[in-house]
């Protein structure tokens, strides 16, 4: 049985302390990237196909621009480290760090042991839209991914073409693993364009329809050689569902940019954090 102490006011009282105060945290030299993107070059383009998944690759000292192209559609963005698959986007760390949703100016971290920045957003068109009165915002680090096994636990059937399973797929195609050797490598995403939020009355996880459209985009400075894969997510616009065959869907563009040569002066990619590893022993 639950019963209300007496001081229950009084502990709901006490002021929050943040986790983690950035301001030590090393700052990404936007003048200097914004200055390497006035002059840089679309070297490539790749489609992810609705309801399906695409590879891509950037080098370090690259940009990558995602963008809605014919409709409102989300994304769901595994990054990777090009040469070491081991090395990955960690959600939960940079949730930690810049907050429930990014834009520009905060930066995509990867796990532990590296721990180091692997992409920083430099453009955001949907940075207008804040903090909405349900408590919703867009390009959020706190959902995981649709997937199959959450959907037969709920749902029952087998969905293949959820978020997870197009990450895995794409993975498996550009690397030649299989299926069973890819889907471990598939982590907790980047939200691209997606509209979440938590309720206030029963801190449930939502989502609402994006507020993109067309000419929308979110583009990344990639600060060491990358490997991703972007899902366009059965549920479209997420307004209603997301795992979904009848959700209006639409493909998403990822372009690599290329700076001109020497734009980047003497910039390098980060070294691996500098924790000894030790552990105390």
């Amino acid at each position: 049985m639950c019963t209300t102490p007496d001081d229950a006011d009084a502990r709901r009282a006490i002021p929050p302390v943040i986790c983690y105060p950035v301001e030590t945290l090393p700052q990404p030299d936007m003048a200097l990237y914004l200055a390497a993107r006035a002059g840089a070059k679309v070297i490539e383009t790749v489609t992810a196909a609705p309801r399906d998944a695409a590879s891509f690759t950037v080098p370090a000292g690259h940009f990558f621009r995602i963008s809605s192209v014919q409709g409102p559609q989300v994304g769901d963005l595994n990054l990777w480290n090009a040469n070491d698959l081991t090395e990955r986007f960690f959600s939960g760390k940079t949730r930690a760090l810049h907050g429930t949703h990014v834009t520009t100016g905060d930066r995509l971290w990867s796990n532990l042991p590296h721990l180091r920045p692997m992409a920083t957003v430099t453009h955001d068109t949907l940075g207008w839209y804040g903090i909405d009165q349900f408590g919703g915002s867009v390009h959020d680090v706190i959902g995981t991914r649709c997937d199959p096994y959450t959907h037969n636990l709920l749902s029952g059937g087998q969905y293949h073409h959820c978020c997870h399973s197009n990450l895995t797929r794409a993975l498996s195609d550009h690397t030649g693993l299989s299926l069973a050797e890819a889907e471990p490598h598939v982590h907790d995403v980047l939200n691209v364009f997606m509209c979440t939020g938590f309720t206030r009355d029963t801190g449930q996880y939502f989502m609402k329809a994006s507020p993109v459209r067309p000419g929308d985009y979110i583009e990344f400075f990639a600060e060491i050689d990358l490997l991703g894969a972007l899902s366009a997510c059965p549920g479209g616009d997420c307004s209603s569902e997301h795992s979904s065959d009848t959700a209006a869907c639409y493909p998403l563009q990822i372009d690599i940019l290329r700076p001109a040569e020497g734009a980047l002066g003497t910039w390098q990619p980060p070294a691996a954090n500098g924790y000894d590893r030790s552990h105390g022993r």
